[in-house]
């Protein structure tokens, strides 16, 4: 891998594209498992520097020089003060509500531009996606002049939460009498708690861009809560992150992540590591023995019983131990470049765990038995445990970051079937970006070799659970698919609304009907196989075909234990299916065959 060159595929690219769909997949998935995405040196360097000059000094200036402390080389002077930690959170809420920290760049899919959010978000006419239509005044699917108003009043409250210089507290000072920074008025966070919670109802979009489901439990906090209680909170807060996110990884699809995961890491330099987390390299792509305590023992264990020693031990030293060891397991993560990229979120949990757990212990009276009413606790665990809770149970009602399903592996999908040359009247929706393919093009891409890089993507999703199972759909219900264009939906989800951390909500049947009003596919022309979560207790995902031009057609499941099973590539063909429900005569040569769906 160069600095400035990418690392790409050992194939002619003419003759490559030329193959079945299913053999390029298996040429890719191969060569994945040793070279990731192949990204340049070049472009980790950028995500370096704007994770270091940006969002770290730039953070740390900021909050030191609007809150009376002493320059931000005095590391001891302010790494645990509260108003640090505040206005941290704040500059992570404003970059993402910016679109310039997790899902920006080239690893999200965006190449030129490499942001979306503010470019999306405060232009008239692009597609906005309600979570509930049944909130009065949210209707329509696009951007108007009230949405741009909402949007950067959004920024305009956070800015100036932030900036403002610390006031007393008479709840800080009886903490820690010798405090003189204070903490963020509470007055100032009214409106940017107002206005994420009004952005969301209009677009969701935004509510989750700026990592809401996270960020604003924590405002609340520092609104609401008397100093000593507000700690707490943040700890129970961090918490439930924490093990939520461990919990969601018990199953089958988490160790199908980590492999591909390690391949794409630029930090780990040795062929022979990464194919030691494949079976059998090349012939075998399923997780290995080595990537299954990766994924359960370094990753699931780890993020679960780390975080209940924090929380409630007493001990310094283990508290310690504790703390670095999430601290390393972020920073591991920061060290992948996963591709949502959230590197930002990465750095200010390690930091969250330093400033929470270290420099407010809970021997020094910041345990959950120091919170100055039980009924409070009650209702934060409620409260912060319901979200979790019930998007496990129905996946299909909450999006997997409120769910805590980030690394999970458990997520919603999709992919994206053009017919030859339909992908180009995507250039008929209101948006900011051109098609990736495009986008690489106009960086420097060969058309043949940007072709083959989009195809990446694809290979990657092959990689996990679901996407042996959504092609094992398009296989089944596409006899044209080798002489389509095949796309990954959260790349194409990027290029349409300006942001996607993984979510399959954000491109479901809602996005591609606001899609259609202006990009009028005929029936055929994009078919879309998408897939929900594994819900807790059930066996199966529940998966759509959708035609663009049509709406839902086909309905079905594939057990979750077939997909596992098989290779990225499908060699012995598609997965079984159980077709639920199928549109009668959706295209020609429907029939009733519920081994094979409704498009063959």
């Amino acid at each position: 891998m160069g600095f400035t060159k990418p690392d790409l595929p050992q194939v002619d690219p003419e003759t490559f594209l030329r193959r079945p769909l299913m053999e390029r997949m298996r040429v890719l998935a191969v060569d994945w498992a040793e070279h990731g995405f192949g990204s340049p040196r070049m472009v980790h360097t950028i995500y370096i520097v704007k994770l270091v000059v940006l969002y770290a000094l730039g953070g740390v200036v900021i909050a030191t020089a609007t809150s009376n402390l002493p320059a931000f080389w005095h590391i001891s002077q302010w790494w645990d003060q509260p108003i640090v930690y505040q206005k941290a959170v704040l500059w992570t809420v404003l970059l993402e509500a910016i679109g310039v920290a997790g899902s920006w760049g080239p690893l999200a899919g965006k190449v030129k531009p490499m942001t979306g959010g503010i470019l999306f978000w405060a232009r008239p006419g692009t597609i906005r996606l309600r979570p509930w239509k049944w909130v009065p005044l949210t209707a329509g699917d696009r951007r108007g002049p009230i949405d741009i108003v909402l949007y950067l009043a959004l920024l305009i409250g956070v800015a100036v939460a932030l900036f403002a210089p610390g006031a007393h507290s008479d709840s800080l000072s009886a903490a820690l009498p010798d405090n003189t920074s204070g903490l963020v008025r509470p007055a100032l966070l009214i409106a940017p708690i107002v206005l994420l919670i009004l952005n969301g109802l209009r677009d969701k979009t935004i509510f989750l861009g700026a990592r809401g489901e996270q960020y604003l439990p924590a405002l609340i906090f520092f609104a609401a809560l008397p100093f000593v209680d507000m700690i707490i909170a943040l700890k129970l807060l961090i918490l439930v992150v924490w093990v939520g996110a461990g919990v969601s990884k018990f199953g089958k699809h988490f160790s199908q992540v980590v492999p591909p995961m390690v391949s794409n890491s630029p930090s780990v330099p040795f062929t022979w590591l990464k194919r030691a987390h494949y079976r059998d390299f090349p012939r075998d792509l399923r997780p290995s023995r080595v990537a299954d305590v990766m994924a359960h023992v370094g990753g699931t264990t780890v993020e679960v019983i780390a975080p209940l020693v924090l929380f409630f031990s007493t001990n310094w030293w283990l508290t310690g131990i504790a703390a670095a060891v999430m601290v390393i397991f972020h920073l591991f993560i920061v060290s992948t470049f996963p591709l949502a990229v959230p590197l930002e979120w990465n750095v200010l949990f390690a930091y969250a765990t330093i400033f929470l757990f270290l420099g407010f212990p809970n021997q020094h009276g910041y345990a959950i038995t120091d919170i100055s009413s039980p009924w409070l606790a009650v209702v934060l665990i409620a409260a912060l445990l319901f979200f979790p809770i019930l998007g496990n149970f129905r996946p299909d009602k909450v999006s997997f970051l409120p769910s805590m399903r980030q690394y999970a592996g458990n997520w919603a999908s999709a992919v994206w079937a053009f017919a030859p040359g339909a992908e180009a009247k995507l250039d008929r929706v209101t948006r900011t970006a051109k098609n990736q393919i495009d986008q690489f093009i106009e960086f420097g891409y060969e058309p043949e070799w940007a072709e083959v890089t989009m195809q990446r993507t694809i290979a990657w999703r092959t990689m996990h659970s679901q996407g042996r199972g959504l092609f094992s759909v398009l296989l089944r219900n596409l006899p044209d698919i080798d002489t389509r264009t095949v796309r990954e939906a959260e790349f194409v989800c990027n290029s349409l609304i300006g942001f996607n951390f993984g979510d399959g909500h954000l491109h479901d049947e809602d996005l591609i009907t606001a899609v259609q009003r202006q990009a009028g596919f005929a029936p055929g022309e994009l078919i879309v196989v998408w897939v929900e979560s594994q819900a807790w207790g059930s066996r199966v995902q529940r998966y759509k075909v959708i035609d663009a031009a049509l709406g839902v057609i086909e309905r079905g499941t594939w057990k979750v234990a077939d997909a596992v099973a098989e290779q990225p590539w499908l060699p012995n063909g598609p997965i079984p299916l159980e077709v639920i429900w199928a549109q009668p005569n959706s295209r020609p040569g429907v029939h009733d065959d519920h081994e094979r769906g409704a498009l063959a």
